[in-house]
């Protein structure tokens, strides 16, 4: 999984900031400073309070996503839960790679452990910023490397039979089936979609505008099945449910009562036309990402517009779905070696 790279950034511009003010105020040593020059006997923060300010930070000055502060917030709990009423600044590289220990214990997953990790260094390093620990003994922590796990992809013809699989006596049939050609069409996360408003969906060039992790926006081409899909919804459901909402709605995607669309809602739909057609149940909104950017590889497009097109900040991200499709390195290999 990966972690936002604003995080560093914001990190990196606090304490550049924090250093401006050395040099204005040479005879005013910050209050980092004093703790690291004289001993002191304070009392610990209230766990409630850190992690509130704690996500107040990730909110106001990293600027990350609603979703990636939740999950850190989860991370955090999971990490004061653990400390419980030991002091912060007593904590060391040894009891915090004992914690590290404890939680891959529980079988999460080596993404879901990286990210705590991430969490708790992101975390010590705010309590630095604050000045209730003058060191950070979790940068030191050591985790196993990530998998390079390859992720749940379906065939072209998965795809077709999962598109093909909404039927016009649905109830929902024309929001349903113009909501999967979007995932698929734009490999856009299952919270972008749901995210699009009516003024983010652009006919006439055929692309889309969608608003990615940190706020970051991107600009996504729309294929002809998914265009024809959204006006069809647009001029046949649309405003039926649009009227079912107690004020205006601007979002493209609504629920059955008028309101946006969320993540679970869309979850479960994906997960019911696929057990319709006798797909993989554990078939999600992101296996249609992934899909997406396998397909575009394996028919020879550029690694790096993949890369903009899917929103990632980091190239590696998206690398590894260079490790999925073979047959295309294959038929490479068979036509220009010598001896294939």
């Amino acid at each position: 999984m990966r972690i936002d790279a604003s995080i560093g950034v914001a990190v990196g511009e606090s304490l550049i900031a924090s250093s401006c003010v050395d040099v204005l105020h040479m005879k005013r040593p910050t209050k980092l400073q004093q703790l690291q020059q004289e001993p002191t006997t304070a009392v610990p923060a209230e766990t409630d309070t850190v992690h509130r300010d704690f996500l107040s930070y990730l909110r106001g000055e990293c600027h990350l996503s609603p979703n990636t502060i939740a999950a850190y917030g989860n991370d955090l709990r999971r990490f004061l839960d653990w400390v419980g009423q030991r002091d912060l600044k007593s904590l060391g590289v040894a009891d915090l790679s004992t914690f590290v220990s404890s939680i891959a214990a529980t079988h999460l997953s080596p993404a879901s452990v990286a990210r705590n990790v991430v969490a708790v260094r992101t975390f010590f390093k705010f309590l630095q910023l604050e000045g209730i620990v003058t060191r950070n003994p979790a940068e030191l922590i050591a985790t196993q490397k990530m998998w390079q796990r390859v992720p749940g992809v379906l065939s072209v013809r998965q795809v077709d039979r999962f598109l093909s699989s909404v039927k016009r006596s649905d109830r929902f049939a024309f929001r349903d089936r113009a909501v999967m050609e979007v995932l698929y069409a734009t490999g856009c996360r299952a919270s972008e979609v749901c995210g699009l408003q009516r003024a983010d969906v652009h006919f006439d060039d055929k692309q889309i505008r969608c608003e990615g992790k940190g706020g970051k926006q991107r600009i996504v081409p729309l294929g002809g099945r998914a265009i024809s899909a959204l006006e069809t919804y647009f001029a046949r459901q649309r405003p039926d449910l649009a009227a079912r909402s107690p004020r205006p709605v601007d979002h493209v995607f609504l629920s059955r009562s008028g309101r946006r669309l969320d993540r679970v809602q869309l979850w479960r739909m994906v997960k019911f036309y696929a057990i319709r057609v006798g797909i993989d149940p554990d078939i999600s909104p992101h296996s249609l990402r992934h899909s997406f950017a396998t397909h575009l590889l394996a028919g020879g497009a550029d690694l790096r517009l993949v890369q903009e097109m899917l929103g990632h900040a980091n190239i590696q991200t998206t690398q590894i779905y260079t490790h999925v499709e073979h047959s295309r390195l294959q038929r490479v290999h068979q036509q220009f070696h010598p001896r294939a």
